[in-house]
């Protein structure tokens, strides 16, 4: 099954295969805070300051069009890299800085579809809460979810990379770079967005 992917105005566009998911977390954390605030779009978070993300194989993200409007940024040198589309903000995914972890924990925002079709896709949002103490309001603990849930995405990802799997299509196949140079933040940058 596939969920359709599309940036808020419509440039950047393609497809999730839901088959590849790993696991579906909120996060709490400051730094995806930070990059919220960063993109400046409304709607990324949820009230407490969680983001719904869907963590992936990227061999399961392709992209249709648009791809000329994706873009990258970290907070410091060796933070994650964070893609978004440029043309309006929407945020796409999060990667590590190498191409051969084969992971991507894609942002919710960025899927053409309702929640209930989202859910039905990927099982029910909130099953694994990450970073509760970062979170802007009352939000529950899942210790038991978030341990079996980190074990099934490690397992994964130690699978696909024996398999040879890669950062594709975030990362150039033959040369393992990123495929957009990151724009990385300064100290005080990342202070003004409220970063760890």
């Amino acid at each position: 099954m596939s969920i359709a992917l599309r940036c808020r105005c419509g440039q950047v566009q393609g497809e999730v295969d839901t088959d590849r998911t790993y696991a579906r977390a909120t996060c709490y954390c400051k730094d995806c805070q930070a990059y919220a605030r960063f993109l400046g779009t409304p709607g990324i978070t949820d009230a407490q300051g969680g983001s719904d993300i869907l963590a992936m194989a990227p061999a399961g993200v392709r992209f249709a069009s648009g791809l000329d409007q994706v873009a990258c940024m970290a907070l410091s040198e060796k933070g994650i890299l964070r893609w978004y589309a440029a043309c309006c903000r929407t945020p796409l995914g999060n990667t590590a800085r190498g191409a051969k972890v084969p992971y991507v924990g894609m942002s919710t925002a960025c899927f053409a579809a309702t929640q209930d079709a989202v859910d039905a896709a990927v099982g029910p949002r909130d099953r694994i809460i990450l970073n509760s103490g970062s979170a802007t309001g009352q939000v529950r603990k899942t210790p038991l979810t978030f341990v079996t849930g980190g074990m099934r995405i490690l397992a994964n990802i130690i699978v696909r990379r024996l398999r040879g799997e890669g950062g594709a299509p975030f990362f150039d196949a033959s040369s393992g770079q990123p495929l957009r140079t990151p724009e990385v933040l300064s100290a005080a940058q990342r202070e003004a967005l409220g970063a760890r």
